[in-house]
């Protein structure tokens, strides 16, 4: 069995933000399927990662790591056309990834106590980003 759809999800400012329970409700038909599910971001300047889902100040964190990673107006930067943030928003996408792989056991997402699925957004002003869900299983 294969179930595949795109999502749209709104708009989120800058930084990292558990985007679990919004994938999720659009995958009703998992009920008592068991699989893997892959979200994939359709975008090159926001990512998706899966870590903690409790304690806040851990994306906080990870905001600040990758802004030192990766600052703004890099003199090295030749991509700069589209602004400050973009150019280090692919290289923390890249980092990060465009996916990842949950599995599924009888309907629900197999993850970690104090896992969820994390959308990175790289951007100052960005639109929302669209997913593409493919659950393949029984």
């Amino acid at each position: 069995m294969v179930i595949q759809k795109t999502i749209r999800l709104r708009p989120y400012s800058r930084g990292y933000h558990i985007i679990t329970e919004d994938v999720f409700e659009h995958l009703p038909e998992l009920r008592g399927k068991s699989g893997i599910l892959q979200v994939f971001i359709q975008h090159t300047s926001a990512s998706l990662t899966i870590n903690e889902n409790a304690d806040p100040s851990v994306r906080v964190d990870f905001e600040s790591h990758f802004n030192k990673v990766y600052p703004e107006n890099a003199p090295y930067y030749e991509h700069t056309y589209e602004g400050p943030d973009d150019m280090p928003a692919h290289l923390k996408a890249s980092t990060l990834g465009a996916s990842v792989s949950i599995p599924i056991g009888n309907g629900r997402p197999l993850l970690g106590t104090w896992q969820g699925i994390y959308l990175g957004e790289h951007r100052n002003r960005a639109s929302g980003r669209s997913l593409v869900l493919t659950f393949i299983g029984e």
